[in-house]
C-alpha cells in the first residue's frame, strides 16, 4: 500500500510583524516584519516533505505566482498540484505577534476562496494512503463543495481522512454543529486545546475527546506547551509532555505537529512514536519566525 498522503488547503504569504512594544495609534512603532511563505496546508506540505514524506499538495493561487510555487514546493521535496487563478492573486496573511509568541490574524484568502471541484480531480487519490483537509477550506461554499466531494470519494475508497480545523475565529462565526456537519466523519483530527473546546461546548480534555471520538476514530488534542493528547470514543488513551524551548513565533506550530504524527504513522509507526515526533516538530517550528521549516 502506498504511504502517500494527499493535502488540501491554502497557499498564502505570511506577512509577520513582531512589534517592539505595543502598538501606538496613529503613530509608529519598531518591529521586526519579514515575509515567508505560508498558508495552513502549505505549511503542512512543506512539513511533511522535509521529514521525507511521499506528499501531494492541492490549492489554487494566484496564476502569476503558480510557476514559482511549483518550483518552490518541488525544491522542498512537495509535489504540487496547483491551480492558477487569473480574478484573483495569491492569498495573504498578516501575522501580529505578541511578546510572548501568541498571534492574532489579518487574512485575505485571495485565490483559496475559489478553489473548485475541477481543481480537485479524483485521479488526485491515486495511491493515497491518507487525505489530510485544512479547516479552511470549509469556510467558503466553492471550496466547500470541492473538498466535500474529494471527502465523500475517499471514503468511498477506504482512504483515511485527516482533519485541522485550523482556525477558532472562522469555527465562532458558523458554530461547531455546522462546521462538525461540514466536514462528515473522518479517522482523524488534530485540533488545539480552543477548536476542541469549542467543537464540544467543554473545557474537559476527557469529555472532548469522548465527543470527538463519536465522529472521529482517533482524535489528537495539541495542548501547547503540556505536550498533547491522544484518544477517542473511551476517552484519553494517553498524553505526552512537551519539551522547554523558547518560544519565538506560534504560527504553524500545529501545521508542523500535524505533519509529524502523519509522517511517522504513514511509516508504521506506533501512535506513541507518532505523538512523540508531532510534539518535537510543534516545538522545532516555534522556535523560529514563520510557519515552516528554516
Amino acid at each position: 500500500m502506498s504511504a502517500r498522503v494527499l493535502v488540501v488547503g491554502d497557499v498564502m504569504t505570511d506577512i509577520i510583524v513582531k512589534p517592539e512594544g505595543p502598538i501606538v495609534l496613529g503613530s509608529d512603532r519598531r518591529a521586526t516584519i519579514r515575509n515567508r511563505p505560508g498558508g495552513s496546508g502549505a505549511n503542512q506540505a512543506v512539513w511533511l516533505g522535509a521529514v521525507g514524506a511521499d506528499v501531494l499538495f492541492a490549492a489554487r493561487v494566484g496564476a502569476d505566482e503558480r510557476g514559482m510555487y511549483e518550483n518552490y514546493f518541488r525544491g522542498l521535496g512537495v509535489v504540487p498540484a496547483l491551480t492558477g487563478d487569473g480574478e484573483q492573486p495569491s492569498g495573504v496573511l498578516v501575522t501580529l505577534i505578541s511578546p510572548d509568541g501568541e498571534r492574532s490574524f489579518l487574512t485575505d484568502r485571495g485565490a483559496n476562496l475559489n478553489l473548485c471541484t475541477a481543481d480537485l480531480p479524483v485521479g488526485l487519490l491515486e495511491g493515497v494512503a491518507l487525505l489530510m483537509v485544512s479547516g479552511y477550506s470549509f469556510f467558503a461554499p466553492g471550496p466547500r463543495d470541492a473538498v466535500q466531494a474529494l471527502l465523500a470519494e475517499a471514503r468511498a475508497r477506504g482512504i483515511a481522512i485527516a482533519i485541522d480545523p485550523a482556525s477558532i475565529g472562522f469555527l465562532d462565526e458558523v458554530g461547531p454543529t455546522v462546521f462538525r456537519d461540514w466536514v462528515g466523519p473522518g479517522d482523524w483530527i488534530f485540533a488545539n486545546e480552543s477548536e476542541a473546546e469549542m467543537l464540544t461546548g467543554t473545557a474537559d480534555i476527557e469529555q472532548q475527546m469522548r465527543d470527538l471520538g463519536q465522529q472521529f476514530t482517533q482524535v489528537v488534542i495539541k495542548r501547547g506547551r503540556l505536550g498533547a493528547a491522544l484518544g477517542g470514543k473511551d476517552g484519553i488513551v494517553f498524553s505526552q509532555p512537551a519539551p522547554v524551548v523558547a518560544v519565538v513565533d506560534t504560527t504553524g506550530a500545529g501545521d508542523a505537529f500535524a505533519a509529524g504524527f502523519v509522517a511517522a504513522l504513514l511509516k508504521g509507526e506506533p501512535h506513541e512514536a507518532c505523538l512523540a515526533q508531532a510534539i518535537a516538530k510543534g516545538a522545532e517550528a516555534v522556535q523560529a519566525l514563520g510557519g515552516q521549516p528554516q
